[in-house]
């Protein structure tokens, strides 16, 4: 996939400059912030063969990407020059408070979702390590690993200070700041002493953990703190506003968190943790049998962010969360679907899609799996529904725990281990109900099938677009050779990685043999053989051009099999040549293919391929 041309053409896509107010991305999403969502074209970005899918929710415009959403939107940043974040000053204020809650909640975790999601992993495998008596909790090996672990967790305030700073577009540092008072050493031992603490007389209320691993406390103070920040630099010279403002800054706004915003958001945080387990303590198995069934659900519409702060409130206020584990089967459950699709399709390029999807789903990404092949095939949608409910309602009904938070993987498993002799099941629970999961979602995805004919929208002969009619011919190039799939950039020569030649792709092939990637004439080849040209009977012109500086072999290792002007079919032996000579010889094999008159079609675009075979679907022609 070429990164930079992806993102060219989602910016393109959306509006461009005029219409983003700002751009970030999660594990698989690019997710934009549009000043009008009806101008973005969402037709052709669902058509584009390199997006999975488009979700409108939660007052974002998400355009998901898959597991290389990072490059893609860093290539948008750097060629955009946006800095790290696009932004602009107006802030959409139209959106029901729903909205903009679970905007405000995604935008603030999901800069450090990676950090955190490693920290938790870490921590499980830890826990799974001293059980196991691999290390013991006073090596000095464990203590540092767990200090990595840990650390995130702990400090937790200080890292959602700095993304609360840049959502609410207030001084980030000046937030962190205030974090770093919360979670103050001296603080926490006062709090853990239950010593009483006061300001100037008046009483401080402090938990007995004080504010480490704290969520609501420290995104409200900065919430108020972008509010009071600007009054401040109204009243205060502006020589002056460098040492005086920040200084005020914290004068008031540590004092008011101690005093006022952090018992608020306390209190807050403790009847949100307490609505949910008092669902889960009145039906155990019904709770796990809703998240588990529903959770795909609310991750298409971005919903799922409402619960983010839960499983942190959770684990603050009692040590471990009930909700994690429950989340687990609905994940693998897409996964087991996804395999049931491609053991059942006989369409090649959705099998390989069932497969990776479902391998994807086993680090916790099932974006790919949803909207690439479950959601589109509706039935194994439903089917992972059902069997992600089955197996969040036995790991509810069990009372399976977790004990760190991170993304939802079966990585997590480990931090579901604990030390009470009485849990002890509980992790052989959460591997059972996971994997009932899985194996019906495989199972009835498997038997009851789906309607093959759903599939693979993006590459539909043609397409139609409302109001003014367009129609657009898509035709299917074929693989000229076996190998490895690279970009044309990976091409060591300028001519060709460019793009001076046209557009296309290269092969690093593993088969000594050339054939024709489409019916046509060969309007020329090489003396030497390390070159063909070919004209299909659609006007594409092709060049095929085997290795980087062949011709200097003088045809030695090339053995032709047709001459200028001959009609070939695809599939045709072209070339044959001998792979370990040409590389003996100190030349590389790496193969461009390109369309050399690009600019007589709307797009040539590639498959996403990493691997590919002679025959199989290469490239597609945009007419």
């Amino acid at each position: 996939m070429d990164n930079q041309a992806v993102g060219r053409r989602v910016w393109e896509a959306v509006g461009g400059e005029k219409n983003v107010n700002s751009l970030v991305h999660c594990a698989t999403r690019l997710r934009f912030k549009l000043k009008d969502e009806s101008i973005a074209d969402t037709q052709k970005l669902k058509n584009d063969p390199d997006v999975i899918q488009v979700v409108q929710s939660g007052g974002q415009y998400q355009v998901v990407i898959g597991s290389n959403v990072s490059d893609v939107y860093q290539a948008i940043v750097d060629e955009q020059g946006l800095g790290e974040e696009a932004s602009s000053e107006s802030e959409d204020t139209s959106k029901n408070p729903l909205n903009r809650l679970i905007d405000i909640i995604s935008s603030i975790f999901t800069p450090f979702l990676g950090a955190m999601a490693a920290a938790g992993i870490l921590k499980g495998f830890l826990s799974l390590a001293t059980v196991l008596g691999w290390l013991a909790a006073d090596s000095g090996t464990y203590q540092i690993l767990f200090a990595a672990a840990d650390g995130v967790f702990t400090f937790l305030p200080v890292m959602l200070a700095f993304t609360a700073a840049k959502k609410f577009k207030t001084n980030q540092f000046l937030s962190v700041a205030i974090a770093m008072a919360l979670v103050y050493p001296t603080i926490t031992q006062l709090a853990g002493s239950g010593v009483a603490v006061d300001f100037f007389g008046l009483p401080v209320i402090l938990s007995q953990s004080g504010y480490t691993s704290s969520v609501i406390p420290i995104i409200l103070a900065v919430w108020v703190q972008s509010k009071f920040e600007p009054l401040v630099k109204k009243v205060i010279p502006q020589f002056l506003q460098m040492i005086f403002v920040p200084m005020i800054v914290l004068l008031v706004m540590v004092p008011l968190t101690f005093l006022v915003l952090g018992p608020i958001g306390t209190v807050i945080g403790n009847a949100l943790g307490g609505l949910f387990n008092s669902i889960y303590s009145f039906s155990p198995l019904v709770a796990g049998v809703i998240m588990g069934s529903m959770w795909q659900v609310l991750v298409m519409f971005g919903m799922h962010w409402g619960f983010v702060p839960i499983i942190f409130l959770n684990i603050e206020q009692y040590g471990f969360d009930v909700l994690m584990p429950m989340l687990l089967p609905a994940i693998l459950a897409q996964g087991g679907a996804a395999l049931g699709v491609a053991l059942r399709t006989k369409d090649s390029k959705l099998r390989s899609l069932g497969i990776s999807s479902m391998i994807t789903s086993f680090f916790g990404i099932t974006e790919p799996t949803v909207y690439g092949v479950t959601l589109p095939l509706k039935k194994p949608f439903i089917v992972a529904c059902i069997s992600g409910g089955i197996g969040g309602g036995i790991i509810g009904f069990a009372g399976v725990k977790a004990f760190s938070s991170g993304l939802i993987s079966l990585l997590t498993i480990p931090t579901f281990i604990s030390t009470d002799p009485a849990l002890e099941s509980s992790v052989t629970m959460a591997i059972i109900g996971t994997a009932v999961a899985f194996v019906l979602g495989f199972v009835g995805t498997y038997l009851i099938g789906f309607d093959e004919e759903v599939q693979d929208e993006k590459l539909e002969a043609t397409e139609t677009t409302t109001g003014d009619t367009i129609s657009t011919a898509r035709h299917n190039l074929k693989s000229p050779l076996t190998g490895k799939v690279l970009p044309l950039t990976e091409v060591p020569d300028k001519v060709f990685s460019s793009g001076a030649m046209g557009k296309g792709i290269a092969i690093d092939p593993e088969k000594g043999e050339l054939v024709a990637p489409a019916d046509g004439e060969i309007t020329t080849i090489f003396p030497t053989g390390h070159a063909v040209g070919l004209t299909t009977t659609d006007g594409v012109e092709i060049l095929m051009h085997i290795g980087m500086d062949t011709v200097e072999l003088n045809g030695e290792g090339f053995a032709k099999f047709v001459k200028q002007g001959d009609k070939v079919k695809a599939g045709d032996l072209l070339v044959r040549f001998d792979i370990e000579k040409i590389k003996a010889a100190g030349y590389s094999v790496i193969t461009p293919v390109v369309v050399t008159n690009t600019d007589h079609f709307a797009d040539v675009l590639e498959l996403d391929q990493q691997e590919i075979i002679a025959n199989e679907d290469f490239l597609a022609i945009v007419k």
